[in-house]
């Protein structure tokens, strides 16, 4: 989908340069006024970059993937099964795992704005917060799969789950064939953060490792 003249392909995350700067002048004017801490800034900006985000989420569905008793628990309980491997803080409460499957496919959005699973997912790409997204996955999700690249079969449903600041939704992706016999390492590789929306599915084994 395209959105402000930029395709879905794009990696929707890193600001426009005159964004960037835009955005540093700012944090110079805030810091230099004293109005926000430096080292808290240092601190936020450590955490999202290294701490959250889909690599958090990518080791969720892969365990799910390889551990039966974790995706049981996920199923019975994604915030603590989550939580079991270190991911929480703000916006990971109340968290549910949604599973794809040859006949199901799940997608998520946020209707009103942009409620997303930070702990696993990082922060939301733009698209995801854009009015076109947030009506149209609602309206015509098989459309907007297209879109993204993802075609699916006339029979195989599609959930669109509407994810709100009480209810944040994880999309576990079909595991690919071909990776039997896979560690977990090497599978989360194949987990990218739009298959955890639900926009795509997992990578295959010859374009993932």
């Amino acid at each position: 989908m395209a959105h402000d003249g930029h395709h879905h392909d794009d990696d929707h995350t890193v600001p426009p340069h005159d964004l960037a700067l835009r955005t540093k002048a700012l944090e110079s004017l805030l810091v230099e006024k004293g109005l926000v801490d430096p080292q808290a800034l240092e601190e936020i900006i450590e955490r999202y970059e290294h701490r959250v985000g889909p690599r958090n989420g990518a080791k969720v569905v892969a365990r799910a993937w390889t551990d039966p008793d974790f995706a049981d628990a996920l199923r019975d309980d994604a915030t603590a099964a989550i939580s079991s491997l270190g991911f929480t803080g703000r916006q990971g409460e109340h968290m549910v795992a949604v599973w794809n499957g040859p006949k199901r496919h799940n997608l998520v959005v946020c209707t009103l704005c942009s409620c997303y699973p930070w702990p696993v997912l990082g922060l939301p790409p733009a698209w995801y917060k854009s009015s076109p997204y947030r009506s149209r996955a609602v309206i015509d999700p098989r459309g907007v799969l297209a879109e993204f690249g993802t075609e699916l079969a006339d029979d195989v449903e599609i959930d669109v789950w509407d994810s709100t600041s009480e209810v944040r939704y994880l999309v576990i992706p079909e595991r690919p064939a071909g990776t039997e016999g896979w560690g977990t390492d090497e599978l989360e590789k194949l987990v990218t953060r739009n298959s955890m929306i639900g926009v795509e599915k997992a990578q295959s084994p010859e374009t993932g490792r």
